[in-house]
This record gives C-alpha cells, structure tokens and sequence, in this order.
C-alpha cells in the first residue's frame, strides 16, 4: 500500500522556529537598536561638523525613512527571491554604508552612507526576517514577537556604553568602521532563515500553476489599501513614528545640556510611553533622568512587542509579507519627519526638552486612531485569512473578526 506523504504543518511553533527567532532578535538588535543608540554618534557628529540639531538630525531620519520606503521592495525580492538571500544582501549594505560613512568629509556624505545606504540594507534585513518569524509561529505569535523585539532594547542597552567607549577609544570614524564589521552579523541572521516548507509563502515557484494576479498578489498585496482597517492602523504607525525615534537620538545630548555626563493593551502602551516622553522635561538630575530611560524602555519594548502581532491580527498572517512592508511604507513619513521635527523645536526654543513634549503629542495622536480600530474591531468585520492545498494553490475563507 502506497503511502501518501503529508506536507509539515505551514506554522510549526516549535523546533527550528527557535532559530528563526534567535535571527530576528539579533536583526532588531543591529538595525534599531543600532538607530536607538546612535545618540552618542550625534553628539560628536555635531560637535565636529558645527552644525545644527536638525541639520546632525537627518542622518538618523533618512535611515528611518529608507527602511520603510524600502520595505514593500524587500517584501517583493523575499518572494521572487529567498528571504535568506535578500537578508545576506541587505547585511553587506548596511556594512558598506557604515564603513564608508566613516570616512566622509561632510554631512552630505553621511547621509548618503549611514543614513541611505545603511537604511537600505537594514530594510533588506528586517523586513523579510520579520516576515519569516511571523510565517513560522502561529499560537506562540505574540511571545515569539515580544522576545525577538527584546533584542533592540538589549541590544541598544548594550551598544550605548559600547558605542561610547569606542568614541573614546578611536573617535566617531574609527568607532563607525567598527560597527560596519559588526553588521556584518546580519549575514548570519539571514543564512539561519530556512525556508518553509508546505508553505505558498516562500518562492513564488512553490506555486506554480497560480495566475498572473494571484503571482503579482503574491509579491505586492497592493489590495491592502482598500482595507479601512489597516489604514487606520497604518496612520497610528505615522504619528507613533514621530514619536518613536526622536527621544533616542536626543536623550544624549538632553544628558549634556543639563550637566550630567557622558488594540487596548497595544493602546495602554502608547499612551504610557506617550506619558513618559511628556514628563521627560522635568528630569534635571541623573537619578531622575535614569528612571526616565527605565520606564521609556520598559513601555516602548511592550509597544514594540505587540503592535507587529497587531498587525498579523489586522490583515491575516497570509498577508503579513506585503502588510509589513505597506505599512513600513506609510509610516514612513513619520519616521522621516519625526527627528528634524524635534530638532527645529530644539534649535528654536534652545531646549532638548521640547523634543520630548513632541514625541509625547505625536505618540497620543496615535493612540487615538487605536482607540477607532478598537471601534472598528467591536462591529466584527470579518478577517480572511489564506490556506494552501497541498502547498499549491491558496483560497481565502471568511472567519470570524478578533475580538
């Protein structure tokens, strides 16, 4: 009697899912947990080029707004392509951007190298690795998100003092080509991303006998702005991207200028870490500006943790590829926009204070389009989620809407 052989199940929570999580912990460590402690490159950045806030501000901000520009790409070549092959790419990127950067003779240059060239690749990386930790866990989504999110706050927690005492050790360009071998790690991240099997998300080979829509669908799901709830979800991710990146590229600098030296839940931790960047201004001694970071950190790792989750939630986690990287693309904006923002109030008012009171505003205004989505979720729309038949063709079933 002949046997038929049955495919591995699409999302297996366990064996070498592990793995995929370990890649992507490291990978948020050395993409925005880099971006996070790149506060300390600011200041001797601007110290040696003498210029503005805003002006040392872009280089950040244009490596914030390439990775969500780029995303929707990376999401594309994943499935053209391999996830492994496109993290492996995005690795070398972002090691050449850097160590280029530290041989630049102005700011243009460095934002061409650190800021677009690193975001490039960091885009290349984080994206397609996201994806692939989602595809791999199912019932254990939100603890896989939560610890391989841990990894940029460890990771930046770790870099910070690292960072500086390669400063001290070798100024800013030395301290540069020395992260630029250490991205060189993510190329490991991408050759421990396998793809999986039993799956329509991997290649677009494994579905071969799909028609050119269901194919394009398949790269770009551009069907995803007609989705009222991922818009409004999307809009969240602008104003909480105005808020996200620029308390951790100014709290360095906040430091110095006072003498010191060198859905609901997913609601709750916007507003908490909306709260905290609001009284931010009122820290004028170490102890104080300490327990500022503790609970800056404790509230943007949960916020970090879940709204990836959110999102799978949102869309179906058939469409998280393109959802992610719609969504990077959207929020783009605000990651953009966010840092010379707070710059400009900073160089108006001479106060690094008034960088945190925007990131605290911007980050309720996005709490507020939680709180519709919430709205929108209590009505039951029904999500759909996708299935494969053998690993070869996908149909879409209606289920009923999260609660």
């Amino acid at each position: 009697m002949t046997q038929t052989a049955v495919a591995p199940p699409v999302t297996p929570d366990g064996g070498y899912a592990w793995f995929i999580l370990l890649s992507c912990f490291l990978v948020f460590g050395l993409t925005f947990g880099v971006i996070k402690a790149f506060g300390v490159f600011y200041v001797e950045i601007h110290r040696y080029f003498q210029t503005t806030a805003t002006g040392t501000s872009w280089i950040t901000s244009i490596a914030v707004a390439t990775i969500h520009v780029v995303a929707p790409a990376a999401s594309a070549l994943s499935a053209r392509y391999s996830h492994r092959s496109v993290v492996i790419v995005g690795g070398l990127m972002c090691s050449f951007g850097v160590m280029v950067g530290a041989f630049a003779r102005n700011l243009t240059e460095l934002y061409l190298t650190v800021g677009f060239l690193n975001g490039f690749g960091y885009a290349l990386t984080w994206t397609p690795t996201v994806t692939m930790l989602g595809l791999y866990f199912e019932s254990r989504r939100p603890l896989a998100n939560a610890l391989a999110s841990a990894g940029e706050c460890i990771l930046t927690f770790v870099l910070t003092p690292l960072f500086q005492l390669l400063i001290d050790s070798y100024s800013w360009r030395g301290a540069l080509l020395i992260l630029g071998g250490l991205q060189l790690h993510l190329c490991v991240c991408g050759l421990l991303l396998r793809p999986l099997k039993g799956s329509c998300q991997g290649e677009i080979e494994a579905c071969p006998n799909a028609e050119l829509r269901t194919k394009i669908l398949r790269y770009v799901d551009y069907t995803l702005i007609t989705n009222a709830r991922f818009m409004v979800y999307s809009m969240f991710g602008v104003f909480a991207a105005l808020g996200f990146f620029a308390p951790a590229l100014f709290l360095v600098p906040y430091a110095r200028s006072k003498g010191i030296e060198e859905y609901q839940q997913l609601t709750a931790t916007v507003i908490l870490l909306a709260t905290v960047l609001l009284l931010c201004p009122l820290s004028s001694s170490f102890s104080e500006l300490a327990a500022f970071s503790a609970a800056y950190g404790l509230v943007y790792g949960a916020t970090v943790a879940i709204h990836i989750t959110v999102l799978a939630e949102v869309v179906g986690v058939h469409r998280l590829g393109s959802a992610l990287g719609f969504f990077m693309l959207i929020r783009s904006s605000g990651g953009l926009l966010g840092p010379p923002i707070a710059g400009f109030f900073i160089d108006k008012m001479s106060d690094y204070g008034t960088g945190f009171l925007m990131a605290g505003v911007a980050l309720i205004v996005s709490a507020m389009f939680l709180l519709l989505l919430h709205q929108m979720n209590r009505r039951g729309q029904p999500l759909r989620y996708c299935m494969c038949d053998g690993g070869n063709v996908c149909r879409r079933d209606s289920t009923k809407g999260q609660s």
